[in-house]
């Protein structure tokens, strides 16, 4: 079986899914996931699980993402991109690069957002761009998110070029449309590349034509999608034990998740520390049973 992680160029034109299914051809395995949808029209960073490794996936750190996104004003869409159908049009923005920069500053920090009719989130059971295609129009909650940073990189009258560090949860579509309405204006997002989640980034990511020629050598360990974790080293016998789902008593483990490695390196799984107990949450291998205990 093959295990491990590839962070994926996805190229636009393709969904997420689609680049799914283009691996488990390339790979021979049906046990493959991803975490963090990109639409179709969007570009960038999809970090893809394989074998074992998909058993991390709701421990992957994406809880922080960056964009580069381009804003055309003047005009707004069903969808919020331009793959939309235009719902309006307005004047183009007067301001100049210093006041919108400035604008920009508002965007910052915790806020609320309300998410986009055009998403996958799913209302009765249903997603709901699959309502929104039958021109139906649902409540939504806000949902909380932070924008750490937002710079501006370009700007004319006709679009403006962003990068966007953000929350897990952001509909950057959405931010760009709150935006351009702050300005007055109509605004579309045009463009968007993922540049990093998590601890990928694009300048690491493989394309999906390097992957049809060799995909098991762009493979990353396991434990690459918990190096957000701190490490607990275990000695032969706490390996085996913990691995054998027998909780362990380690004082000096401070309360919290941990990527469980063995001596020489060797990667476990996830523990849960807890009064000075350890426990196996998601143990992906087993240690051996050492020698004094044969």
């Amino acid at each position: 079986m093959t295990d491990g992680i590839i962070n994926v160029l996805k190229p636009c034109g393709m969904t997420s899914h689609d680049v799914i299914g283009f691996l488990r051809r390339v790979l021979n395995t049906k046990k493959i996931g991803h975490s963090g949808t990109l639409d179709p029209d969007a570009a960038g960073v999809l970090s893809v699980f394989v074998g074992s490794a998909t058993r991390l996936l709701e421990y992957a750190a994406e809880d922080r993402k960056s964009y580069r996104a381009e804003i055309t004003f003047g005009v707004k869409t069903d969808t919020g991109d331009d793959s939309g159908t235009v719902t309006e049009r307005s004047s183009l923005p007067a301001c100049s690069k210093e006041d919108f920069s400035s604008l920009l500053a508002e965007f910052t920090g915790r806020q609320k957002q309300l998410p986009p009719m055009y998403s996958a989130l799913k209302f009765n059971g249903q997603p709901l761009y699959k309502l929104a295609r039958k021109g139906i129009s649902v409540e939504r909650q806000e949902r909380e998110i932070f924008i750490y940073r937002l710079q501006l990189l370009s700007f004319s009258p006709q679009k403006a070029l962003l990068d966007v560090e953000c929350s897990k949860g952001t509909y950057i579509r959405t931010l760009l449309e709150d935006i351009c309405a702050k300005l007055g204006v109509c605004g579309t997002m045009s463009f968007l590349l993922r540049t990093s989640a998590g601890g990928f980034k694009i300048e690491d990511a493989v394309t999906l034509q390097e992957l049809e020629n060799s995909g098991e050598k762009y493979l990353l360990p396991e434990e690459t999608a918990v190096m957000h974790l701190p490490e607990l080293v275990l000695t032969d016998r706490q390996a085996w034990r913990i691995t054998q789902g027998v909780a362990t008593s380690m004082a000096e483990a401070a309360d919290g998740l941990y990527s469980l490695k063995g001596r020489s390196g060797e990667f476990f799984g996830i523990g849960k520390a807890s009064g000075g107990i350890v426990k196996g949450v998601k143990i992906l291998h087993h240690a051996e049973k050492p020698q004094e205990l044969i």
